[in-house]
């Protein structure tokens, strides 16, 4: 539900709102409208451009993600995930320059880095998950007793043997425990559930072939004739033809005309116009810049110009276009081919 809020004069000198366009600017005070009592709102870029941009289709929620990732990026929201797994946003500022007579309780979850002590809307009170997901606190650790320094006997030719003897012991060298000493049961009792690891193991350790060779296994290296087929190349981006766009200007242009060519750049994209097209549209856009809205005019210029003119299909090719407005002294010499 909407609600009325208020917007500082401040604002409009903000350097955190310069940082932005002037579309993502617009979506920021839109979304003060939106969010709840405590600033949170969900953080669906459909939703949101159904509710502050319902009579601008050319605005999508595609746009709408761009302007909420330039806001994220400025540090004037927050995005995080709730717990119960979904996506959410709050303004960061939002208790310093929105003023709520009478605030109502949230029922959105709170955000994990800045609202921890906060009411949780799901859990209706401190978030469980939060809680239950803190670090323990850290445990005490117990003085052990000093243990008695084990004594290692070799008992002469027909001396007693102690009563405690090592049963893999060697003919004639027998190993002897003090009674301090702990057993193989009570080592066994304290170390349940720890596997000791042996200090030297069996095995040696796996090695690669001297023959292997990093890159892709579908082509074979030592062979002359290419056993499969090579990965196709990977079509430019938006912000690569953007770029390009940028390199064969004299001076880098302001960044609202680069923000705007690069939309118009990826839906033409997303519509699955061919890159070359594109980078012909943009060639003709650099030899007579305009506002970046005639680009998609310009693409399809690129796309569907006829090199050959006006030239009538049943005339021959040498012969000029017929131009109406032309009124020739000699009409039968001048069309000779068309009368």
């Amino acid at each position: 539900m909407a609600r009325i809020r208020t917007i500082k004069p401040e604002a409009f000198t903000s350097e955190s709102l310069a940082e932005v366009s002037v579309h993502a600017e617009r979506t920021f005070f839109g979304l003060l409208t939106q969010a709840d009592d405590h600033g949170r709102f969900r953080d669906n870029p459909a939703i949101i451009a159904g509710l502050l941009w319902p009579l601008r289709a050319e605005h999508t929620p595609v746009h709408v993600e761009d302007d909420l990732q330039q806001l994220a990026e400025a540090g004037l929201i927050c995005r995080y995930t709730g717990c119960d797994g979904r996506r959410y946003l709050h303004i960061v500022t939002w208790f310093e320059h929105q003023k709520i007579d009478k605030p109502s309780q949230s029922r959105v979850p709170v955000c994990p880095e800045h609202h921890t002590k906060a009411r949780c809307g799901v859990c209706k009170g401190e978030c469980t998950v939060l809680r239950e997901g803190s670090a323990p606190p850290p445990r005490a650790l117990v003085e052990e007793a000093p243990k008695a320094p084990r004594t290692v006997d070799r008992p002469s030719k027909g001396s007693a043997t102690p009563s405690a003897v090592r049963s893999g012991s060697t003919a004639g060298q027998q190993t002897t425990l003090d009674d301090t000493t702990e057993t193989p049961q009570r080592a066994a009792k304290k170390n349940a559930g720890h596997m000791p690891v042996a200090e030297n193991s069996p095995r040696a350790p796996r090695t690669l072939p001297e023959g292997s060779a990093p890159g892709s296994r579908i082509l074979d290296p030592g062979s002359l004739i290419p056993t499969g087929r090579t990965a196709p190349a990977s079509a430019p981006s938006a912000q690569d033809l953007v770029r390009e766009y940028i390199a064969v200007c004299n001076e880098r242009p302001p960044g609202d005309v680069i923000g705007h060519l690069g939309r118009i750049v990826k839906k033409l994209l997303g519509e699955g116009i061919a890159p070359d097209h594109i980078r012909g549209g943009l060639q003709r856009f650099a030899a007579n810049p305009k506002h970046p809205s005639v680009l998609t005019s310009m693409v399809n210029e690129a796309m569907n110009a006829s090199p050959a003119g006006l030239v009538r299909p049943d005339s021959r090719p040498n012969l000029p276009g017929h131009r109406a407005w032309a009124n020739p002294a000699d009409p039968a010499a001048a069309y000779a081919e068309e009368l």
